[in-house]
């Protein structure tokens, strides 16, 4: 399979600078690939498949009638970034995370960022993440979002962007693990040349970070994952993380609130909970605060968190931060809580209610009968 003559054009190619030029961090893939005969990395590839179909890789897809279970589609072609690279994105991301985690500690504390008219009131409250029943919580080490996801893309010359951001429970991780067994057994020669940061303990780290978050001293706190159930699109990624990390996988009613602690059910009878790994959305957390008509949550568990007697990885209520108004103000955000400028930016972002930031374009025009009208200099969107 020979990739000399393969021309990037004027676009942005992760692979080549231009025709038949690998990139430096890309030019021992290229060669491995160029050495394949001509229907091996096909052969790979559908070798690859095999492997996801055989691991049980898979998520659901609602809309489907014919069934709901799909295979996690894999691409053998790998995206390698360079460690300078990646070590700006590292310090770009942290940077966003920190600032977001502030800013969701401020919304539902002081509202320092909303009183000094950084950030509009009417923005974050009218956002539909933002829950008033969150008012005055105090999360373990005031850490709101202990795991993300942020979307990035890059442009046309290369540069990367954040998309969007998930703080509520971000979801996608295990596939990303998986996906790199099944790479390593397929490419071996290029992860035992180049010197390729590793994902395997990211369970583990994982786990680490969850219980640290245990609100009493405890030898030994209990970690659980809560999962909507076997229906969830991302059900395999639940049970995934909870055997890699070897904690107990429950859904809502496996747990109960007694003598104001959260419990699971067991065969022995009732065990203390001290951190809840929670995958369902704030919604259905707790009928009793939030969606009354919720057959997922636990009736009583955000008393239980408000007290400080169980640690819920993420927070209820970091779903503000997921909006797509508020993610328009991360550059503020930066400033206001860190004194930095943002390191990486967002996509270009327009606000329709300014005016003087809407971009200039031609209006919507409908079907004419003989000429088109004469259009305007420019028209605000």
């Amino acid at each position: 399979m020979s990739l000399h003559h393969y021309d990037p054009g004027d676009f942005f190619d992760e692979l080549f600078i231009a025709k038949g030029q690998p990139r430096p961090e890309a030019t021992l893939l290229i060669e491995l690939i160029s050495a394949l005969p001509p229907d091996s990395f096909a052969q790979r590839q559908q070798l690859a498949q095999n492997m996801l179909f055989k691991l049980g890789i898979t998520f659901n897809v609602y809309s489907e009638t014919e069934g709901t279970e799909r295979i996690f589609p894999f691409d053998l072609l790998p995206r390698v970034v360079s460690g300078q690279e990646w070590q700006r994105l590292e310090r770009g991301l942290k940077q966003r995370i920190a600032a977001l985690n502030c800013f969701i500690h401020d919304i539902y504390n002081d509202q320092k960022i909303l009183k000094d008219k950084v950030i509009p009131r009417e923005a974050v409250e009218s956002a539909p993440g933002f829950l008033p029943a969150c008012m005055g919580l105090q999360p373990p080490q005031t850490v709101w979002s202990h795991i993300t996801g942020t979307d990035l893309v890059r442009d046309r010359d290369g540069s990367w962007y954040v998309l969007e951001d998930n703080l509520r429970c971000p979801s996608g991780v295990s596939y990303v693990l998986e996906n790199r067994r099944v790479m390593k057994s397929t490419f071996p020669k290029l992860f035992q040349t180049l010197d390729i940061l590793p994902v395997d303990d990211y369970a583990s780290q994982l786990l680490d970070t969850l219980l640290n978050l245990a609100p009493e001293p405890v030898n030994s706190p209990c970690v659980v994952l809560l999962s909507p159930g076997i229906y969830n699109s991302a059900y395999f990624e639940h049970s995934f993380l909870a055997q890699q990390m070897g904690v107990e996988l429950v859904e809502g009613p496996d747990l109960v609130v007694a003598d104001g602690y959260v419990k699971m059910r067991t065969t022995r009878g009732l065990k203390q909970v001290d951190v809840i790994y929670r995958r369902i959305d704030d919604d259905f957390l707790d009928p009793e605060v939030f969606r009354a008509d919720s057959m997922l949550g636990v009736p009583g568990l955000m008393d239980a968190y408000r007290q400080g007697r169980v640690a819920i990885a993420n927070a209820p209520g970091t779903g503000v931060a997921d909006d797509k108004l508020i993610y328009a103000y991360s550059p503020q955000m930066v400033r206001y809580y860190l004194d930095e400028e943002q390191i990486i930016p967002n996509v270009p972002t327009y606000f329709a209610r300014m005016p003087s930031s809407r971009p200039m374009c031609w209006p919507t025009l409908t079907a004419w009968s003989s000429k088109p009208p004469t259009p305007p200099a420019a028209t605000a969107c």
